[in-house]
């Protein structure tokens, strides 16, 4: 009989969070060593990654730092080489330009793509072939509410975060008979440092609040929960998935709140 008890439990497996160093990837980290795994936090900030670690070392989990960079495909499959089969793989970063779309200059537009498109893409190439190989194995990667909604100024973002989740979508298709998920988490607005031009700005920052139908911006640890759910045996018939934790973002329209009849009593 499945053991209910346990569907969350993630000990005895290992997982690799690139991006842990801060915001949502080390809200990831902790998340997922809280649960019992085993995590490496590997990012392009070693030192910051290492603070990372000591937080899940000093919670009683076990963890370990490394160097990434997304834009290396010789360092990606180093790692990939050092690290062996991987129970969960977890992908966050991600930059942005915010410039209207036709004054994009080539090198702003490479530099976006080459990051949250094809950097994601030389982890999936590295890492998910040896998960296939012994049958299983969770890959998470994080789109955006961009990939299905837009604003001007996140043109190419939004491109990169479409073409994430279709990408994942597509490998999970391929790996399906594998043992390997794919799934990929949609943020709404998230208080981290990819973010922090919004919040030094009051009215911007308070309108992204008054889109979501919560009224406020989620912290990085309210999206753990998605990434435990998505490696642990809770989503086990769970693969191409786009799931949105988005405080009801892309649920609503927002413009305009109808004057409607009050409730009786």
């Amino acid at each position: 009989m499945f053991d209910y008890s346990k569907m969350f439990d993630l000990s005895g497996r290992r997982a690799l969070v690139i991006g842990g160093a801060s915001g949502i990837g080390q809200a990831s980290a902790l998340g997922l060593a809280a649960h019992g795994a085993e995590v490496v936090v590997a990012d392009v900030n070693v030192a910051l990654a290492e603070e990372t670690v000591h937080e899940i070392n000093k919670g009683g989990g076990k963890g370990a730092a490394m160097k990434i960079d997304m834009r290396d495909k010789a360092i990606i499959e180093a790692v990939a080489q050092s690290l062996g089969a991987l129970d969960a793989l977890v992908v966050t970063p991600s930059i942005n330009v915010r410039k209207p779309l036709l004054d994009l200059t080539d090198d702003e537009f490479d530099r976006v793509v080459d990051l949250n498109l094809k950097g994601v893409f030389r982890v999936l190439r590295a890492f998910a072939p040896p998960m296939a190989a012994r049958g299983r194995g969770s890959i998470v990667a994080f789109s955006s509410v961009r990939a299905q909604v837009v604003e001007p100024g996140q043109g190419v973002y939004a491109a990169t975060k479409a073409g994430t989740l279709q990408m994942i979508r597509a490998l999970a298709a391929e790996l399906g008979t594998s043992g390997v998920r794919l799934n990929a988490v949609a943020p709404g607005v998230v208080e981290t440092p990819l973010t922090k031009q919004i919040i030094e700005n009051e009215a911007w920052y308070r309108a992204y609040a008054d889109k979501s139908m919560l009224k406020r911006w989620a912290s990085p640890a309210e999206m753990a929960g998605a990434v435990v759910f998505l490696c642990s045996d809770a989503s086990s018939y769970v693969t191409g998935s786009y799931l949105l934790v988005d405080g009801g973002w892309t649920a609503a329209d927002g413009r305009f709140t109808p004057p409607l009849p009050k409730r009786a009593g």
